[in-house]
C-alpha cells in the first residue's frame, strides 16, 4: 500500500445519521485527502449507505464496538500516511479546512499533533466543550480550554483566533503526525474513550514535541454523539482515565501528594453528584476509583517503559501551576483570558 499524505478517519458506530449529514461535506472540503470511515462494528445499515453512496471511500471494518482508543488504533495500522486526522462523526468541516494546519505542521517538524477552532454546531457563536480553541491541564491534571472552563462556555468573539502552542488537542478533531503518533506509543487501548487524546499529546510533549491549535480552520461539532453529558458511564470514564493519565505522564515532583489530593477532591465531586440526587454518578466516581486501583500495576509498568524510552523527557512546558477548581469555583474565574498568563510553565 502506498503512502498518502494525510488521511482522514472517521470513526463510526451506529452513526449513519451523521453520515448523511456530514461525509458528502468531508470529501467535498479535504482536497486530496483519502477519505476513511473505521466501522466499530455498527448495528445499523451504515456500511450499506456507505457502499451505495460514498464508493470513493475507504471502509476498515472493525471486528467490535472498540471504542475511540482501539477502534482507531486498528484502524489506524491499516493505514499509510504522513499524516492521520482523528475525526468525529458528529463534526460538520468547512472549506478549506485542512490546509492551514498541514502547512503549520510541514513548516515545523516539531509539531506533532494539531487542532482547528471548534465550534459549538447547534449554537454557532459559542465554543464547543470538546476543545474549543486548545486545551490545557492544570498541576492536578484538571482540563481545560481556550473558550470553556469546566462547563462555563464561552462566545467565540475572536479573543482566541491565535495559532499558539496548546497541552493537548481535542480528539473530535485531531491532526497527528504519523511517525510521532508510533513513537509515542499511539493511543492507550485501555481508555475505551475519554482523555485518551490528553494521555496522548502528554506522551507526545514528552517526546518533545509541539501541541498547536490553528483556529483558521473551525469545525463545527455536535458532541455527546455517543455518550451525553448526564451519562454516568462518561463520569467513569472521565475519572478512570483522568487519573490514569496523571500518574503515567507526570513528572516525578510531588506527584504521589497530587494523586492524594486529587483523590480527596473527586471525593468532594462524588457526594456533590449523591446531594444533587444524581447517586448513579457517585457510583461512577468510586468504581472508577477501584479500577484505577487494579490498574496501578500497568500504570506504574507504563511509566517506567515511558521513562526509559529514547528521546522521552519529562516537560512541565503549558502546564497551569494553579488549581484550576480553585480558580473556578471560588474565585469566579469564568474565561480563559481570566487566569494568569504568568501562571503557566514554560
Amino acid at each position: 500500500m502506498s503512502e498518502t499524505k494525510l488521511a482522514v478517519v472517521v470513526l463510526n458506530y451506529n452513526g449513519k445519521h451523521f453520515l448523511e449529514k456530514f461525509l458528502h461535506g468531508i470529501i467535498s472540503f479535504s482536497g486530496d485527502s483519502q477519505i476513511y470511515v473505521a466501522d466499530n462494528k455498527s448495528t445499523d445499515d451504515s456500511l450499506a449507505f456507505l457502499r451505495t453512496n460514498f464508493p470513493s471511500v475507504h471502509i476498515i471494518e472493525n471486528e467490535g464496538n472498540y471504542g475511540y482508543a482501539m477502534g482507531y488504533s486498528k484502524a489506524l495500522s491499516k493505514i499509510k500516511a504522513e499524516y492521520f486526522v482523528l475525526l468525529n462523526s458528529d463534526v460538520e468541516v468547512t472549506q478549506n479546512w485542512t490546509q492551514p494546519i498541514i502547512e503549520y505542521m510541514e513548516r515545523d517538524k516539531h509539531i506533532a499533533a494539531c487542532q482547528p477552532k471548534i465550534l459549538d454546531y447547534k449554537h454557532r457563536n459559542l465554543f464547543e466543550y470538546a476543545g474549543a480553541s486548545g486545551g490545557f491541564i492544570d498541576t492536578y491534571g484538571y482540563p481545560f480550554c481556550r473558550g470553556r472552563l469546566f462547563n462555563h462556555i464561552e462566545t467565540d468573539k475572536g479573543q482566541y483566533n491565535n495559532a499558539t502552542e496548546i497541552f493537548w488537542a481535542s480528539g473530535a478533531c485531531l491532526f497527528v503526525r504519523a511517525s510521532a503518533y508510533y513513537e509515542a506509543g499511539g493511543l492507550d487501548n485501555r481508555y475505551f474513550a475519554h482523555m485518551e487524546e490528553i494521555d496522548l499529546c502528554w506522551r507526545l510533549r514528552n517526546f518533545g514535541n509541539k501541541i498547536m491549535v490553528v483556529p483558521e480552520s473551525v469545525v463545527y461539532h455536535i458532541g455527546g454523539g455517543t455518550l451525553n453529558k448526564y451519562s454516568h458511564h462518561k463520569t467513569f470514564l472521565n475519572f478512570r482515565n483522568n487519573l490514569t493519565t496523571l500518574t503515567k505522564n507526570h513528572p516525578p515532583g510531588f506527584l504521589f501528594l497530587k494523586i492524594i489530593y486529587r483523590m480527596m477532591l473527586d471525593g468532594v465531586a462524588a457526594f456533590k453528584f449523591l446531594f444533587d440526587g444524581q447517586p448513579r454518578h457517585f457510583i461512577a466516581v468510586i468504581h472508577a476509583h477501584f479500577i484505577y486501583y487494579a490498574w496501578l500495576p500497568y500504570i506504574l509498568a507504563e511509566r517506567r517503559r515511558l521513562r526509559n524510552s529514547k528521546g522521552f523527557r519529562y516537560t512541565r512546558s503549558a502546564i497551569y501551576k494553579g488549581n484550576i477548581v480553585k480558580q473556578h469555583f471560588l474565585l469566579k474565574r469564568k474565561t480563559y483570558s481570566e487566569l494568569t498568563e504568568g501562571y503557566f510553565e514554560n
